[in-house]
């Protein structure tokens, strides 16, 4: 568990091994607080989202939460807990986010929460296979 939380605590190093992210940069670190400038890559449009996020890592709980402070999403923050299962690790996410696209609709709505699901999903694996290496 501590290598996996580690993994995870280390934002610095996404670009390395996860694809829908194309750069974050640290730009402030306070102790438990991490502040982040990130650009996400949505291929199925060709479009990139930037925001600057802000993360505050409770070790002894094993847990991250964080939000944006800025960017393209109308609002997003979340959580990440980490907790020894069986012989591995159970790495449990929630995140609420708005991105609003003017004028498309609720049909562009659902297809942007499938990306979202979709990058959630990638963000756990993409942790895990390091982990695993």
């Amino acid at each position: 568990m501590e290598q996996v939380y580690a993994i995870a605590k280390d934002n610095g190093s996404f670009p390395e091994f996860m694809e829908d992210l194309e750069s974050l940069t640290v730009v402030e670190v306070d102790g438990p607080r991490v502040v982040s400038d990130y650009v996400g890559i949505v291929k199925a449009f060709g479009l990139k989202v930037r925001w600057q996020q802000e993360d505050l890592w409770r070790d002894e709980d094993y847990r991250c939460e964080f939000r944006q402070i800025q960017g393209d999403y109308d609002s997003m923050s979340g959580w990440w807990t980490f907790r020894p299962e069986n012989e591995g690790t159970r790495f449990d996410s929630e995140l609420s986010y708005e991105y609003v696209v003017p004028g498309l609709g609720p049909l562009v709505g659902r297809v942007i929460k499938g990306l979202v699901q979709k990058n959630v999903d990638n963000i756990l694996l993409a942790i895990k296979a390091r982990a695993e290496a």
